[in-house]
């Protein structure tokens, strides 16, 4: 059999974070009336004339100094032609030949532990086409030009991705630095992060690429696996069979699972792109790119070196902790609250706390319980004056809004027992109730230790303190 290696490019639409439009005052927010928000330019009427959002070409040269590409000084829009019921004007307007963003590189961890670098061949300014609803109309199709005109930043990979998996590593990674930067919100649902997966095939070692295919708006991490790896199937199987892979642009059916064709896929003459002759080239002087440069954050592969080095976390735990801004936020302030231990901090961060959000279906911006009340609850542990487990049920009443740790534990009666005679006095109280088992202990049954320990805790409601539960029932038990 032969064997095949599989070559993937990704175009990558993200939504730019502004308040308006690229060249017009329209808003940009999400769920209006449609139609609501489509002005005279982003419906193209006869006599308007664009005007760039001087905030776009920030967040483009800020994502573009992220990844260490090159920031052009002079970039040219262009009209790209065709025709869609969505796209008012019969044209888009992009960036072609000379791009704001070209040559830059992002690295990427895969699943074996290894990592690898892509390249990124550009990143364009163009405006979004309005919508087409397919859905309540009866057999017709309904138009909402509310997203005419809204800003995206399209970025073209090389290709350099050999996997799906390779691919979604790659996808993730770019969403996570979007987001980092503040450029987009990354909302995939609502369509602001959104990718075209380009796929090929050709026997391992052929140094030409095969026939590529386009398969159109994927906006899940999920289905951009599933259709990458249908895909690759499905043209293996039509070369080996006999037949030839056509150059088109492909749909995916998540309910089916598979993908399907759409149309021939077109090249660039076939847009026929020309300088707009409304819109001046952008002009970018060094000023305008240091400013951008200096309102970067820190970057997550920064953020993430940094809390192993200076907090002493595992890599995993910092990988974890820096997956967003908020998250890695949140955790520095739960450590700079509680004035240090920063593993408890992160088992918190990453144990409870995560696992209350993800039930509720929150993100961290929305926890009802701040750093503040976390590292509060931590300080208790920390002076033992309850313990871990009993942490766990303060924890629960601090999402639920009753309170900070300390009224909480006043309230319920929760202080831990570290009174050392009060201890001894429960201990004394179990092993009376338990001879048979006191016996068998003795008699070199090790493990009704556990037993014993179980049976205090009980006892004492939880509220013995653990470490001198065990220290205190060994010397017991001994007799």
């Amino acid at each position: 059999m032969m064997e095949w290696e599989t070559v993937i490019g990704l175009e990558i639409h993200a939504q730019l974070a502004t308040k308006t439009k690229i060249f017009s005052g329209a808003s940009t927010a999400y769920g209006a009336e449609p139609n609501s928000q489509a002005c005279a330019i982003d419906l193209g009427l006869p006599g308007v004339l664009p005007v760039l959002n001087r905030e776009v070409a920030r967040m483009a040269a800020m994502f573009g100094l992220a990844i260490d590409a090159e920031i052009a000084h002079r970039s040219v829009f262009a009209r790209k032609n065709y025709f869609y019921p969505d796209l008012p004007k019969g044209y888009q307007i992009s960036q072609y030949e000379l791009p704001i963003v070209r040559k830059g590189q992002l690295r990427i961890d895969l699943e074996d532990g290894s990592s690898k670098t892509v390249g990124v061949t550009r990143a364009h300014l163009e405006e979004d086409a309005g919508k087409s609803l397919h859905e309540d109309f009866h057999g017709l199709s309904g138009i909402d030009l509310n997203r005419a005109g809204t800003p995206l930043l399209e970025i073209v990979s090389e290709p350099d991705l050999r996997s799906a998996k390779e691919a979604v590593a790659y996808m993730k990674k770019l969403h996570q630095l979007v987001v980092y930067l503040g450029i987009c919100d990354g909302n995939m649902q609502e369509g602001s992060f959104r990718c075209d997966a380009n796929v090929s095939v050709r026997p391992k070692g052929e140094p030409k690429f095969g026939t590529r295919a386009e398969i159109k708006n994927l906006n899940s991490f999920r289905f951009v696996e599933r259709a990458i790896e249908f895909e690759i199937e499905r043209q293996i199987d039509l070369i080996e069979a006999g037949g030839r892979v056509v150059q088109e642009t492909r749909l995916y059916d998540p309910d089916r699972g598979e993908t399907r064709s759409m149309r021939g896929k077109e090249e660039a003459n076939d847009y026929r792109y020309f300088p707009d002759p409304d819109l001046l080239p952008l002009v970018l002087d060094d000023e305008f790119i240091a400013a951008a440069r200096a309102s970067l954050p820190e970057l997550p592969e920064v953020k993430k070196r940094r809390f192993v080095e200076h907090y002493g976390l595992s890599a995993y735990d910092a990988a974890v902790l820096t997956t967003s801004r908020a998250l890695g936020d949140y955790y520095e302030a739960v450590v700079a609250a509680l004035g240090g231990e920063p593993k408890l901090c992160a088992n918190w961060v990453m144990g409870d706390l995560s696992a209350f959000l993800n039930k509720e279906g929150q993100d961290i911006a929305e926890s009802p319980v701040s750093a503040a009340q976390l590292a509060g609850l931590l300080r208790r542990i920390q002076d033992r004056t309850i313990s871990g487990k009993i942490a766990k049920d303060v924890f629960e009443a601090l999402w639920a809004g009753e309170g900070d740790a300390d009224a909480i534990i006043a309230q319920r009666g929760l202080k831990q027992i570290t009174d050392t005679s009060a201890i001894e006095q429960v201990i004394d109280d179990v092993i009376a109730a338990n001879p048979a088992q006191l016996a068998q202990y003795r008699a070199g049954k090790d493990k009704l230790f556990g037993f014993f320990v179980g049976q205090v805790m009980k006892l004492s409601k939880g509220k013995a303190n653990p470490q001198q539960v065990n220290d205190l029932l060994a010397e017991k038990l001994k007799g």
